[in-house]
């Protein structure tokens, strides 16, 4: 029985780990080690919960267990893991799917310990599919948000700039200037959130910067 449950603890590493080589090829928060110790950790926590009490349940003492109370535990515990990689900056939620990919991750992991090898497989394969899938559509037709910071000598520069941007294709999601002055110099700091097709991003936001004259960037992120 011990060999049959190593075998599923290595098919939950393996499962996991795949998932895992994907995120970490796209440079995600979350990773292969990641992935695969939350895919052994589930399994292991599953044959726990299913054949760890045995010998107490052998005991002439008249004990009821439920089986499925640890692994319960996981789907709950799993979530402060997920709440991990997500992070708000700049107005945008990053790493959402990473974390709903580590929690799928720990139901393999799960599945593997229950010994339901064929359905775990399936459930890897489709989750690659669908990040493999969302990868390719967000990079054909999703969009990028990207805080641009510059100045300016003069305001009808920065107007130039702003219809610039618009006929490109891009839209301001936010917008805000200040004066600085440097001497008996006046100019304009420019910091803006523009949303912009990814497959677009360095034709359109890289080279209209630089064909600007009398703006200098500062920052595009």
């Amino acid at each position: 029985m011990t060999t049959e449950f190593i075998l599923r603890l290595f098919a939950a590493a393996m499962f996991g780990g795949a998932i895992g080589l994907e995120r970490g090829y796209r440079a995600k928060e979350a990773g292969f080690r990641t992935h695969f110790l939350v895919a052994l950790g589930s399994g292991l926590f599953m044959i726990i919960s299913q054949f760890g009490f045995e010998e107490v349940l052998k005991l002439p003492l008249n004990i009821r267990l439920d089986p499925s109370r640890i692994a319960s535990q996981v789907v709950s515990g799993i979530g402060f893991i997920g709440a991990g990689t997500i992070i708000f900056q700049k107005h945008v939620v990053r790493g959402l799917t990473t974390a709903a990919g580590l929690w799928v991750t720990a139901a393999i992991g799960m599945t593997c310990g229950a010994g339901l090898y064929v359905l775990a497989g399936a459930a890897t394969i489709m989750v690659l599919l669908c990040l493999e899938a969302l990868n390719w559509l967000m990079q054909r037709f999703g969009t990028r948000n990207i805080y641009i910071s510059f100045s300016s000598r003069s305001v009808s520069e920065v107007t130039e700039v702003l219809e610039r941007l618009r006929n490109n294709g891009m839209r301001i999601d936010t917008y805000n200037m200040s004066e600085t002055s440097t001497g008996d110099k006046l100019s304009y700091l420019v910091k803006m959130d523009v949303i912009v097709k990814r497959d677009k991003y360095e034709e359109r936001v890289m080279g209209l910067m630089e064909e600007l004259n009398g703006v200098r960037v500062e920052s595009i992120e």
